[in-house]
């Protein structure tokens, strides 16, 4: 196929929500074979815009329009690429090119359910799976059932999405990244026209995040459908994309190479840490600690397999290590969320050592209360507003205004802006971006201000300034009230920043523990 030919094209698109502009004029086309790169801040447009490409219920523009260039069987109503003479895949009959104005259809005309049918999407931070079925099983749902090859296919996806060695685990004991490649190979299983992809690689590691992101542009090419994707990691822009936008409240403020547009993003983007105080005794200590399940399909499966830390009060350990290594289930296991199959998980709190694996109140229950987590699967309550979500929804008894008070604290410390803070108390979760409410998700764990703040991939969806923000507040959380943070993180440059010390993690051990550019290295050269 001519990949000159456009499969998309985006004319002057304006969209505002409750009178706030949050794209303006944006235009772009994406021809076959292209990928278009989305960059800029939390709350820039990027979603918006993806989710209008989506045909996502809400979404439709103000004004300007939104065309799909495709070839359209009228006799099955199929959809193919806009490649001239060539007959439909799915009957054979003729196709003629057509031109296709999604939100100038009625909400249900075929030609719009069939076109919003050929649309693939992901979107950040959403590991919406069968959680009781099998990672195989998870594939070969979102297959047709009458396809011969529905097998053949759902092995490629797996060694597409790099997971065949997780074919027969139950999604729900999945990894985060390892959930975010499954919703990847389910969404492609879909065989899509048009790929939209918001932070496809947000919360895997460097390594990983690498292979998918080539084998996406090889993906791309190879079948000439054409993909728009939004990230905060230039990195990914610079990798994936034929060409990128930069936005910036809505607002394009510059659009070309990859490279040039990038590089402009970050400038200004500068983070100098700062001798913080000295870390006391042990207050987290794991001796060969073990977290062993059994299932019936694969026997015992080592999660967690001989692990052992010694935290210090005031430290900012950071855990790292590829997606699966066992990082998140070790944090579970020091909060008491997840209790050790054998070994000593331990937490000290006043002068007694209380066992993390041991129920009740007399057991973990002393400790719990003293321990904040962020979840890498976190929520909002979406029916109240953001003010009640981090005061009486999370359980917080105190005055009004206090609560208040301390709610625009905590705000101002997770990089709101104070200009805008009032207005952002009395905002609804689906009002904000998912960068906004991953950091009011944050604000939770700080407002009840707890001795220990576990956080599991904290700036997985974050753009590089908001990290220095986030950063900061975690040195100043530290400095200020004695905090000790325990970090799950692939952001390489955040771990780097923000931790004194790292443990690397490869199939549920501990490699090394040392200073993170030493742990990082050693990272980088197991890869």
């Amino acid at each position: 196929m001519d990949e000159s030919v456009d499969l998309l094209t985006i004319e002057n698109v304006t969209k505002s929500f409750n009178g706030r502009t949050v794209l303006k004029n944006v235009s772009a086309k994406i021809s076959a074979g292209k990928v278009l790169g989305l960059v800029g801040k939390s709350a820039a447009g990027k979603s918006v815009l993806i989710h209008m490409i989506r045909g996502s219920e809400g979404y439709g523009p103000d004004s300007g329009r939104l065309l799909f260039h495709v070839n359209h069987c009228p006799k099955c109503g199929n959809m193919d690429l806009p490649f001239p003479g060539t007959p439909c895949s799915k009957c054979g009959a003729e196709s003629a090119a057509k031109q296709i104005d999604y939100w100038g259809l009625k909400e249900y005309d075929p030609v719009r359910q069939e076109l919003k049918g050929r649309i693939a999407i992901m979107i950040q931070r959403t590991f919406a799976l069968f959680g009781d079925k099998s990672v195989v099983e998870n594939i070969l749902e979102a297959l047709d059932p009458a396809d011969p090859k529905r097998v053949e296919k759902a092995v490629e996806l797996l060694e597409f999405v790099n997971m065949t060695h997780r074919a027969t685990h139950i999604a729900r004991d999945l990894s985060g990244g390892e959930k975010q490649r499954i919703v990847m190979a389910r969404q492609l299983a879909k065989e899509p026209l048009f790929f939209l992809a918001d932070e496809p690689t947000g919360t895997l590691d460097p390594h990983t995040s690498a292979i998918i992101h080539k084998r996406l542009v090889d993906y791309v090419q190879k079948h000439n459908i054409c993909m728009v994707m939004a990230s905060h990691w230039p990195e990914a822009i610079v990798e994936m994309s034929d060409h990128a936008i930069w936005l910036d409240s809505g607002n394009v403020m510059m659009e070309g190479k990859p490279e040039d547009v990038t590089a402009k993003f970050m400038e200004g983007y500068r983070f100098e840490k700062e001798q913080g105080k000295d870390a006391g005794g042990s207050l987290i200590v794991l001796e060969n600690a073990q977290k062993h399940y059994f299932s019936v399909s694969r026997g015992v499966v080592k999660a967690v397999d001989g692990v052992s830390l010694d935290i210090k009060e005031r430290e900012i350990f950071a855990l790292v290590g590829l997606s699966g290594a066992g990082k998140t289930t070790t944090s579970r296991m020091i909060a008491g969320m997840t209790p050790a199959t054998s070994g000593k998980v331990a937490v000290k709190i006043g002068d007694d050592w209380i066992n993390m694996s041991e129920e009740g109140f007399a057991g973990k229950g002393r400790a719990t209360p003293y321990i904040g987590f962020l979840h890498q699967e976190y929520s909002l309550y979406p029916f109240d507003t953001v003010l009640q979500n981090l005061t009486t929804s999370i359980g917080m008894k105190m005055p009004a205004e206090l609560a208040k008070m301390k709610a625009i604290q905590v705000l101002l410390s997770v990089g709101f802006e104070r200009k805008n803070v009032e207005k952002t108390l009395y905002s609804y979760p689906d009002s904000l971006s998912v960068g906004e409410s991953q950091r009011i998700a944050f604000a939770q764990v700080l407002i009840k201000e707890p001795k220990i703040i576990i956080l599991d991939e904290p700036t997985g969806t974050m753009d590089p300034i908001t990290k220095v923000i986030i950063a900061k507040s975690v040195l100043k959380a530290r400095d200020n009230l004695d905090e000790t943070f325990i970090v799950v993180s692939h952001d390489m440059d955040f771990v780097l920043n923000c931790c004194d010390r790292a443990a690397f993690m490869k199939n549920g051990r501990v490699v090394d523990i040392g200073p993170p550019d030493k742990i990082i290295n050693e990272f980088n050269k197991d890869q």
